[in-house]
């Protein structure tokens, strides 16, 4: 295997990584609130849906990827909270997710621009 193929691999390796640990903090904070500090949750959720957004959205899946992540914003702002019992959790787990999804969707939809207008 050559250096850019070893190269693309790891970068991938480290998109998948930052994927699964952004959606797992997400949900598992959103259940759990107050295991970690608030201000490192999102500072973490914001620098690993970066990484997504750099790294794992290729143009094959940005128009997909970008409607996923409308119909989570607007999850998020739905007021799920009001619902009984479970209103609270997935509020929290949404907020999460939002603060999750949201820095990758604007770098998806940034790279696009930058596709259409060449």
């Amino acid at each position: 295997m050559n250096m850019a193929a070893k190269k693309n691999e790891d970068m991938s390796k480290v998109g998948e990584w930052a994927f699964l640990g952004g959606v797992l903090l997400a949900v598992l904070v959103g259940l759990i609130p107050g295991v970690l500090p608030g201000n490192l949750v999102a500072l973490v959720l914001v620098v690993l849906g970066l990484l997504v957004g750099l790294i794992n959205i290729g143009a094959k899946e940005t128009h997909s990827f970008l409607l996923a992540s409308v119909a989570l914003l607007v999850a998020g702002a739905a007021g799920l909270q009001t619902l009984p019992v479970v209103g609270g959790i997935v509020s929290s787990v949404l907020t999460n997710l939002v603060s999750f999804v949201a820095p990758a969707a604007v770098i998806v939809a940034l790279k696009a621009v930058y596709e259409h207008g060449r």
